[in-house]
């Protein structure tokens, strides 16, 4: 009789057993499994959110180059007592070329670029800003004494120039991230283009239009942040925001976001001073292919002067919804492998005890001639037609563990990954009020970031499915299981003699 024939003739013999083994096996797979599609789904879920938000990169001076290349202006004072000699490092505004700009936007992987100029405006003929409420204005005069024009806190007062409103100069406002988010969305009128270079048409917000009784085509006048120069704007599109003023952004008008006008840059240069109008502050490219991002980087690198440019990548979006994901999958891998180890260890004791059983039983085949060998795989062919059973059972059953496990896993790294950026932003808040005063600009800036946050969606649920590939893995590791189980266990068999087992 072989041995094939003998293992399934005791697996019958012994229904008791065999279903122990079965059950056995079948825990260990499915949470095998369970591991398996986590993994999967947790990647898939990683690959889908880096697609769907894309990733940017931006353009725009390097800070070495804003502070002339590291030197040192110095100057010496003399008291009655000592001599002190202080030392600051001279600022100096380094736009970017717009002819640089294009050359990385003609690179491949490049699906649309903006370029972007920042500036104030004050409010002149036929528009006023929105201010925050009479009380907070009241306030915020008595206050004016300390806090310096523009409401500006600190000793930062009397040297930062406030305006009423921001201006956002952009090349296409379509492609700028406010409105390519959905932050901003464009009621009425038309989106500035390529065709609104060298002219004064804007897009104002819509409570800004209310206010000022302004629509497509009206015509209103805004004055540089120096005072100097006034011009006239028309209205080409009317604009609606889901942000909101709130803290400092209710205090200044210039950071409350429906003060935010935006033009061609071409017009914001003119109203910062800048009068190369072929310079931007920084250009900002979304790539086709997010994944590619760093291939990017290092071409963009080579068509431009890394000394006076630097280019940043922006994936703080994208790292803050895949950091659950991430957690997961590293979980779930932990998952294969312990089940893994743990499911060889229980099985070779079973099997141990199994041996142990049935000593008679393999004292009395060797003496008639049975090789050790076959004696092994014997018990192989029990734990393999095990590990087959075990496995249709674990296809149909894995896919429920894995998505109530996976789930509940996603949740509670989603939600402690929510309290630690709600932890961080309260700091970079509290240290933004802290360096700016109750008007500085340290809060203000930081507000886009938080909105950009809170406004991605979460990934709150995996789509968790058992696909031929996992469950071939899973075959092979149930082999892998089944080998090294009986591996471990045939060493009795190998050091059994039947003389002495029969006796015994």
């Amino acid at each position: 009789m072989n041995f094939i024939k003998r293992g399934l003739l005791s697996l019958w013999a012994k229904k008791g057993r065999t279903l122990l083994l079965c059950a056995v096996f079948s825990a260990i797979l499915i949470f095998v499994l369970a591991g398996l599609t986590i993994k999967s789904a947790a990647e898939k879920a990683t690959e889908n959110a880096q697609n769907s938000l894309g990733a940017t990169v931006t353009l725009a001076a390097s800070r070495e180059a804003m502070f002339g290349g590291g030197q040192n202006d110095t100057s010496t004072s003399d008291s009655s007592s000592t001599d002190s000699t202080s030392e600051h490092r001279e600022f100096t505004s380094t736009p970017v070329k717009v002819s640089d700009a294009e050359k990385i936007a003609a690179l491949d992987n490049v699906k649309s670029y903006v370029l972007v100029t920042s500036g104030t405006a004050t409010a002149g003929d036929g528009i006023e800003p929105i201010t925050s409420s009479d009380t907070t204005s009241s306030s915020s005069t008595s206050d004016s004494s300390q806090q310096g024009p523009g409401g500006m806190g600190g000793g930062m007062g009397g040297k930062m120039q406030t305006g009423d409103f921001t201006i956002t100069g952009v090349s296409s406002s379509a492609d700028y991230s406010s409105f390519s988010d959905g932050t901003a969305t464009l009621g009425d009128g038309e989106a500035l283009t390529a065709d609104d270079a060298g002219t004064n048409n804007v897009l104002i917000e819509e409570t800004l239009a209310e206010s000022n009784g302004l629509s497509v085509g009206d015509t209103f006048k805004l004055t540089d942040s120096d005072g100097e120069n006034e011009v006239t704007v028309t209205v080409k599109g009317i604009y609606s925001t889901t942000e909101s003023a709130s803290g400092i952004a209710a205090q200044v008008n210039m950071l409350n976001p429906v003060n935010t006008i935006y033009s061609y840059y071409t017009l914001a240069n003119t109203l910062s001073g800048n009068t190369d109008e072929d310079t931007v502050d920084s250009a900002i490219y979304t790539l086709s292919e997010p994944s590619k991002v760093t291939a990017f980087t290092k071409a963009a690198e080579k068509v431009i002067d890394t000394d006076t440019y630097d280019l940043t990548t922006d994936d703080q979006l994208y790292q803050s919804m895949i950091t659950p994901l991430e957690n997961v999958s590293s979980f779930a891998k932990n998952i294969v492998i312990l089940v893994a180890v743990a499911g060889i260890i229980i099985l070779t004791l079973i099997v141990m005890l199994m041996i142990r059983e049935r000593r008679y039983e393999i004292g009395v085949l060797l003496s008639m001639g049975e090789s050790r060998a076959k004696m092994i795989f014997q018990f192989f062919t029990e734990i393999f037609v095990t590990m087959l059973i075990a496995l249709v059972i674990a296809t149909f059953t894995g896919n429920i563990v894995g998505n109530v496990v996976g789930n509940q896993l996603l949740s509670q790294e989603t939600t402690t990954s929510q309290t630690d950026t709600q932890t961080q932003q309260g700091a970079n808040n509290q240290q933004g009020n802290q360096n700016g005063g109750p008007g500085g600009g340290g809060g203000g800036q930081m507000g886009g970031f938080n909105t950009a946050v809170q406004g991605s969606t979460e990934i709150d649920d995996l789509n968790i499915t058992v696909q031929p590939k996992e469950v071939a893995i899973l075959a092979g590791l149930g082999l892998v299981i089944s080998f090294f189980s009986i591996l471990l266990s045939s060493f009795g068999i190998l050091r059994l003699n039947p003389k002495k087992i029969l006796i015994g």
